[in-house]
């Protein structure tokens, strides 16, 4: 990391995003004591992480990438020992409403090594969770899951956040990250790129893109400065607004060009993800 300055509000939903290697998971492992900083400080509400370490553990529950689980326990046995792990007793009733959440209630009682790689991944956000920590950080919680858990998984996570609880995510799905979070930070190469709300960075990219199938396939010299890639036909061009919509279209019957197929694409977060990378 080189010198990553973060604070993450409480009750926030918040995207940690970045390519691979960008330090999004030492940054996860760091928070979580697993990985000690040799410089700065990182502290989980208010509690040091190096310092006050069963303060800061009790307060957060990670999902982390990897599957890691122990193949000798059924899921509500693994589920009842991660609870003891924090000095829980009596939990049950918290176990039964995450094993609902997660439809994992059929598998509750299955040895965890039977369970298909989708199901281990559930048990793992379950284990998170057992403490109801006010911190939540999720590290690709939907990699290589179906759709139904996908849908199943963010409608809890979205419950709990708007109880209150605090979520971190890191995920290659930047449609979930646009629709999930209020503010995003960038990393790259340990850095932060970039750190603004999820709309001022999409506003960030002013250009729509427009593209046409066209008879005949030509653009009009007026409008060459706006054009893009072309291919199998189809012409793409770059808009700053729908007032150089208007000037295309005026150009097109102009020139005497008819227009077989339009299509307007709006920025979304991928667009400015590609951008910050390629620029930072």
């Amino acid at each position: 990391m080189d010198g990553v300055d973060l604070e993450v509000m409480p009750g926030e939903f918040f995207a940690l995003l970045g390519p691979n290697g960008a330090g999004k998971t030492t940054l996860i492992s760091i928070l979580a004591g697993l990985v000690k900083a040799d410089r700065g400080q990182a502290s989980v509400l208010g509690f040091d992480v190096a310092t006050q370490y069963r303060q800061a553990r009790r307060a957060l529950g990670v999902v982390p990438q990897e599957l890691v689980f122990d193949p000798f326990f059924t899921v509500r046995e693994a589920l009842r020992i991660q609870s003891g792990y924090f000095g829980l007793r009596r939990n049950d009733d918290w176990v039964d409403e995450i094993i609902h959440h997660l439809d994992l209630a059929d598998k509750a009682d299955v040895n965890m090594r039977a369970l298909s790689g989708g199901m281990k991944r559930r048990v793992m956000v379950a284990q998170a969770l057992v403490h109801k920590p006010q911190v939540i950080v999720l590290d690709e919680p939907t990699a290589g899951v179906d759709v139904e858990l996908r849908q199943a998984l963010w409608a809890f996570i979205r419950k709990l956040n708007s109880e209150g609880h605090t979520i971190v995510l890191t995920t290659h799905y930047l449609e979930e990250a646009e629709a999930l979070c209020q503010r995003i930070a960038m990393l790259k190469q340990g850095r932060v790129v970039a750190l603004d709300t999820t709309q001022n960075l999409i506003n960030a990219v002013s250009e729509q893109i427009l593209k046409l199938r066209l008879d005949p396939d030509r653009l009009p010299a007026s409008l060459e400065s706006l054009a893009g890639a072309s291919e199998n036909g189809e012409r793409t061009l770059a808009l700053q607004g729908y007032g150089t919509l208007e000037h295309v279209l005026a150009e097109l019957r102009r020139a005497g060009i008819r227009i077989l197929e339009m299509q307007l694409l709006q920025p979304d977060l991928e667009e400015v993800f590609v951008k910050i990378m390629r620029k930072s």
